[in-house]
C-alpha cells in the first residue's frame, strides 16, 4: 500500500476520543489491557520517520503541546520554550512541569525537557543549555524515558545528537531498565539510535556496535559482549504425550485433495505413495504418524515422501495447509532413523545431521513442534532457535544435543559463527517458505550458510525446498542449491489458491477502509478473524482502534518483542482477542485452527503474499473466507494476477476487477486461463515484481 497520510489519520476525531481512552503505553503484561503494544513497537524508521518525514511532522497543523497524547499536562512549561512542535510536554498523563527549560528554544519532534519522558520515566533534570537538538532530544527524561528508566545523571555535554540522542540514558532503553551513570560527556555528533542511548529501541537494542566491532544478526547483541543482550527466555513447551500430540483437526474437505493434478517433472520419480503403511519406516515413527492424527498422506506427502526416502533433491509446491511439513519431516526422520543416528551427547559444538530454516519465529517453533510428535520415543532430538531470546539460551538448548535444528536464518548464522554448530555432518538441507529463503530477503543468509568450509556440497546433501508459491525468478535461485537431478512437484497450480477459501474482493478507497472493516467484523461476530495490514505502525493503530470500538484486538508484527508476539498469539488462539491485526510476518506458515475469516485490509505488493495471506484460514480440508480491500489508487497492480488466482480457485471475479485489469493492460483483456501452470510454471502473471518491498521486510528473523 502506498503511503498514507497520518497527519489526516491522527486529526481523525473518532480516532482522537479513542486515544484519551487508551494508551498504546500500556504494560505488554497488563492483564486489564486487552491490546498492549509496547513503545518499542515504534523503531527508528517507523515512528520518527516512517512516511519520509521529520518527526515533528506528528503534530503538523495540530499541536499536541497542550495535552500530550493522552491527558499529559503542560500547562507549567515555561514561557520560553519556543517553537515545540509534535508531542509536546506530557505523554500519558505525565506532567511536564520542572523538566522543561527555559532556554530550550527551537526544538522539534519530541523535545527539550521532555517532562516525565514517556512512561514514568523522568525529565526533571534535563539541563538548560541543550540548543537545537532534533528528534528525541536533549534532557529527554535523561535517559530510559519508557516504562521506568531512569537516567538521572546523564551530563550536559551530548551536543548535536540527532535521533535518540544525548542524555538518553545509557539505558537498556525499554521495559524496566536503568542506566543511571551511563550518558557520557563526549558522544557528539551521532546520528540515529546512538550515543548515550544503550544501542537502540527494543531492550536497549539496536545493531549499533563500536567500529570495527562484528555485530550478529540478533538486535541488540554484541558478539564481544559488549551491548546489552535480549534477556528473554520462552517457556518451555508441554512434555507430556497428549500436549505433544495435539492435533489439528481435518475439514469435510480433506478428502478433495486427491483431485487435484500432481505433475512431477524431472527424470526417473519414485512411484506415489498411496499409505503410510506402504513404506518401510520402523514401528516407532508408524505408530508417531497415527498418534499425530495422520490417517492417509495428502497429494503433496504422497510424491515427496518417495523422492525424500530415495535420496532425491526435491523442490515441491502445494496450497497453503495441505501438509508440506509432515511432508518433509517424515521421511527425513525416517532417514535418520534408518541410517542408525546416535543420541546427541552434551558437549560445546553440536553437529546436526538435519537443519530446517524459515523465514519467522513463530513457523520455526511451529516447525520444531511438530518434528516432537514424529521423534517421540526416539533418541533423535530436536531444538529450536530463533531472534528476540536470549542467546544463551538458545547455546544452551544446542548444548543439550541437537540432531534436527530448525532456526531462523540470523540466529542460525549467530550460532554457528561462535563455534556452537559444526556442519559437516549436515545430511539435510530443508528450506520452508523457500521462495521467501532465496529471494531478497534471506537469499544472501542462504547463500552464506552453504558457503561455510564446513558445510558439505550440494552433491554431498540433500537439499529439500517447499512453499505455496514459487515464482519462476526463485526457480532459478533453487538451482543452485539444488542437485542437477532434482525433482520438482507441482501439486494443482504453481502458486495457486486454496479452493476452500471464499474469495471476495471489494472496491474500498483508503478513507472508507476502517468503516467496512467494523462493519464485517460486527457482522461475523466473535469469529476468529486476522487483518492484514501494511506497515507495524498501522497494525498497532488498527488494534487499538479496534479495541475502542469494543472490538478486542490485538496486533503482531516484526518490531514487538518476542514475549510480546507470543502472547499476542496466544490471546488470539485461546479467543481472548479473537482478531488478531498482522503485517506480512504473519503471512506465511502459521497454522492456526479456527480461523474463520483473513481480511487484506491493504493489499500486499506481489501476490504470492496475497496467497499466503489468505491461506491462514481453510486449512487442512475446512474451508473460510478471505476478504480484500482494493484501493483503484494502489493496487492497479494487482488487477491482473488476482483475476488468474480467482480464476484458477474457481472464484466469482468482479466485472469492475476485469475492467480495471483491461485499463491497466492499456487496453488488452487481462490473460486468466484456467489450465494448469505444470512443470516450472509461474503465477506470477502480469510480470507483476516479485521483489518484496522495503516496508515488507522487516524483523522476521
Amino acid at each position: 500500500m502506498i503511503e498514507e497520510d497520518w497527519n489526516a489519520e491522527i486529526g481523525d476525531e473518532a480516532l482522537l476520543r479513542s486515544l484519551e481512552k487508551v494508551s498504546l503505553l500500556e504494560r505488554p503484561n497488563d492483564p486489564s489491557s486487552v491490546f498492549s503494544p509496547s513503545v518499542d513497537s515504534f523503531d527508528t524508521d517507523e515512528f520518527v520517520n516512517t512516511q519520509h518525514q521529520p518527526v515533528s511532522s506528528f503534530g503538523r497543523g495540530r499541536n499536541f503541546a497542550a495535552k500530550g497524547f493522552q491527558e499529559g499536562n503542560g500547562e507549567d512549561a515555561l514561557p520560553q520554550n519556543r517553537g515545540f512542535k509534535g508531542f509536546g510536554q506530557g505523554f500519558h498523563e505525565r506532567n511536564a512541569v520542572d523538566g522543561a527549560s527555559t532556554q530550550n528554544r527551537g526544538f522539534k519532534g519530541f523535545r527539550g525537557g521532555f517532562g516525565q519522558g514517556i512512561q514514568e520515566g523522568n525529565g526533571e533534570d534535563a539541563l538548560p543549555q541543550n540548543r537545537g537538538f532534533k528528534g528525541f532530544r536533549g534532557g529527554f527524561g535523561q535517559g530510559e524515558g519508557v516504562q521506568e528508566g531512569n537516567g538521572e545523571d546523564a551530563l550536559p555535554q551530548n551536543r548535536g545528537f540527532k535521533g535518540f540522542r544525548g542524555g538518553s540514558g545509557q539505558g537498556e532503553g525499554f521495559q524496566e531498565r536503568k542506566a543511571v551513570d551511563g550518558a557520557s560527556t563526549q558522544n557528539r555528533g551521532f546520528k540515529g539510535f546512538r550515543g548515550g542511548f544503550g544501542q537502540g529501541t527494543k531492550g536497549g537494542q539496536g545493531d549499533i556496535p563500536q567500529s570495527g566491532t562484528p555485530s550478529s544478526r540478533e538486535r541488540g547483541t554484541l558478539t564481544d559482549g559488549a551491548g546489552p543482550k535480549v534477556t528473554y527466555v520462552p517457556p518451555p513447551p508441554p512434555d507430556d504425550e497428549e500436549a505433544i500430540f495435539a492435533r489439528y483437526q481435518t475439514g469435510m474437505n480433506f478428502d478433495k485433495y486427491d483431485e487435484n493434478v500432481v505433475e512431477v517433472s524431472g527424470l526417473d520419480p519414485p512411484a506415489a505413495l498411496m499409505s503410510f503403511a506402504d513404506t518401510n519406516m520402523c514401528h516407532t515413527l508408524t505408530v508417531n504418524i497415527a498418534k499425530a492424527g495422520y490417517s492417509k498422506p495428502t497429494p503433496v506427502q504422497k510424491y515427496s515422501i518417495p523422492i525424500i526416502l530415495a535420496g532425491r533433491d526435491l523442490m515441491a509446491c502445494a496450497q497453503t495447509g495441505s501438509g508440506k511439513t509432515a511432508a518433509f519431516l517424515v521421511p527425513v526422520v525416517a532417514q535418520m532413523m534408518r541410517d542408525g543416528v546416535t543420541a546427541s551427547s552434551f558437549k560445546e559444538q553440536q553437529e546436526p545431521e538435519c537443519i530446517i530454516t524459515a523465514p519467522t519465529r513463530e513457523l520455526v517453533n511451529q516447525i520444531f513442534l511438530e518434528a516432537r510428535k514424529f521423534v517421540y520415543g526416539t533418541c533423535i532430538r530436536p531444538v529450536v532457535i530463533y531472534g528476540g531470546t536470549q542467546t544463551d539460551y538458545s547455546i544452551r538448548q544446542v548444548k543439550q544435543g541437537c540432531n534436527i535444528l530448525c532456526a531462523t536464518p540470523g540466529r542460525l548464522l549467530d550460532i554457528i559463527g561462535r563455534g556452537k554448530i559444526g556442519l559437516h555432518n549436515v545430511k539435510y538441507l530443508v528450506l520452508d517458505e523457500a521462495d521467501r529463503m532465496l529471494d531478497m530477503g534471506f537469499g544472501a543468509d542462504m547463500k552464506k550458510l552453504v558457503s561455510f568450509p564446513d558445510m558439505p556440497q550440494k552433491d554431498k546433501r540433500q537439499t529439500l525446498m517447499f512453499s505455496a508459491t514459487f515464482p519462476e525468478e526463485v526457480q532459478r535461485l533453487a538451482g543452485e542449491f539444488l542437485k542437477t537431478d532434482f525433482l520438482f512437484v507441482v501439486v494443482g497450480h504453481v502458486g495457486g489458491a486454496c479452493s476452500d477459501v471464499q474469495q471476495n474482493i471489494l472496491q474500498v478507497s483508503q478513507y472508507f477502509k476502517r468503516d467496512k472493516l467494523i462493519e464485517i467484523l460486527h457482522s461475523i461476530g466473535n469469529e476468529r478473524t486476522l487483518v492484514f495490514v501494511d506497515t507495524k505502525k498501522k497494525a498497532d493503530f488498527i488494534a487499538c482502534f479496534l479495541c475502542q470500538e469494543n472490538i478486542p484486538a490485538t496486533s503482531i508484527h516484526g518490531d514487538r518483542e518476542q514475549r510480546e508476539r507470543e502472547i499476542a498469539l496466544r490471546d488470539f488462539r485461546s479467543g481472548k482477542c479473537p482478531v488478531l491485526v498482522a503485517t506480512s510476518v504473519a503471512a506465511r506458515g502459521l497454522d492456526i485452527e479456527s480461523v474463520q475469516h483473513v481480511i487484506n485490509f491493504d493489499l500486499p505488493s506481489t501476490i504470492e503474499e496475497y496467497v499466503h495471506r489468505i491461506g491462514r484460514t481453510g486449512r487442512c480440508g475446512n474451508t473460510g473466507k478471505a476478504v480484500g480491500f482494493f484501493d483503484n489508487n494502489s493496487d492497479g497492480h494487482l488487477a491482473q494476477p488476482l483475476i488468474k488466482v480467482l480464476s484458477d480457485a474457481q472464484q466469482e471475479v468482479p466485472v469492475w476487477l476485469t475492467e480495471i485489469a483491461f485499463e491497466s493492460e492499456g487496453g488488452r483483456l487481462p490473460v486468466h486461463t484456467q489450465k494448469n501452470y505444470r512443470g516450472r510454471g509461474s503465477v506470477n502473471a502480469g510480470e507483476v515484481r516479485m521483489e518484496c518491498s522495503a516496508r515488507e521486510i522487516e524483523s522476521w528473523d
